[in-house]
């Protein structure tokens, strides 16, 4: 009979230690899941509003410091994907703009919208202190 120590188990080990080993495949395949979830639903959830563009020989393209105004046929204004009410809407566009140095707002208003609601819309930019409006337009097919 052999004798062993108290401390010691048949295979060497000491007894009561734990294992520090920690399995990552789970973890890794959890990951992956929740990765590839994210690519799918990431496009959907920023689809915009819908409108129709006038058409011009010029593709405008907004800078990347300029804020987009959207005006459906419907006359709903969307301030970031937000509904805000004309009457609201030089407020709210001075309150973007605090601490801004450049202050450019992009207006991508459908075709079927009035001359006269676009011209509004402006008019309270420009009361809001708006320095520069631009207007976002399809570019025509060249033929």
């Amino acid at each position: 009979m052999q004798i062993q120590e108290q401390n010691q188990s048949p295979k060497g080990r000491q007894l009561g230690a734990n294992l520090a080993e920690i399995n990552v495949t789970p973890l890794v395949d959890v990951m992956l899941v929740l990765l590839i979830i994210f690519m799918i639903t990431a496009p959907m959830i920023q689809s915009g509003i819908n409108v129709n563009l006038p058409s011009a020989e010029t593709k405008t393209n907004p800078s990347s410091g300029g804020l987009i105004l959207t005006i459906t046929k419907d006359r709903y204004i969307y301030m970031e994907n937000t509904i805000v009410n004309i009457m609201l809407l030089e407020s709210r566009i001075k309150s973007y703009f605090i601490g801004k140095p450049k202050k450019i707002v992009f207006i991508k208003a459908d075709k079927d919208v009035s001359y006269g609601y676009v011209i509004s819309v402006m008019d309270a930019l420009k009361k809001a202190g708006i320095e520069t409006v631009g207007m976002i337009v399809e570019q025509k097919e060249a033929k």
